[in-house]
């Protein structure tokens, strides 16, 4: 059988994009024609944190890409077990689980 090369996309990845960049938070808000998903990075004992890079996302991709997670989070917990989020505070750890710090 002979596949159809046309449907083919060839996706290039720069050694810049590749690095990636760390975020331990993102915001997510919503138009009626757009998801807009901000990822910060936080860091402890800084009041202020910058976005780091901003997606936005029509409705149909901010499904797929929910569907895409899921998947993706049920396989690695299938190899690494659960990943459990504590629920006390019902926010973001500001304090990243460490000590305090003192001056």
């Amino acid at each position: 059988m002979e596949e159809n090369l046309d449907n083919q996309l060839n996706i290039e990845l720069s050694e810049e994009v590749a690095e990636g960049t760390y975020s331990n938070l993102a915001v997510i808000t919503h138009s009626n024609t757009e998801f807009v998903v901000d990822f910060i990075r936080v860091m402890p004992g800084v009041p202020k944190a910058r976005v780091k890079s901003r997606i936005i996302l029509t409705p149909e991709h901010a499904k797929r890409l929910l569907l895409a997670l899921e998947d993706n989070i049920a396989k690695f917990e299938t190899i690494n077990g659960r990943i459990r989020i504590p629920e006390e505070g019902g926010g973001f750890p500001m304090n990243f689980g460490g000590p305090t710090a003192q001056a």
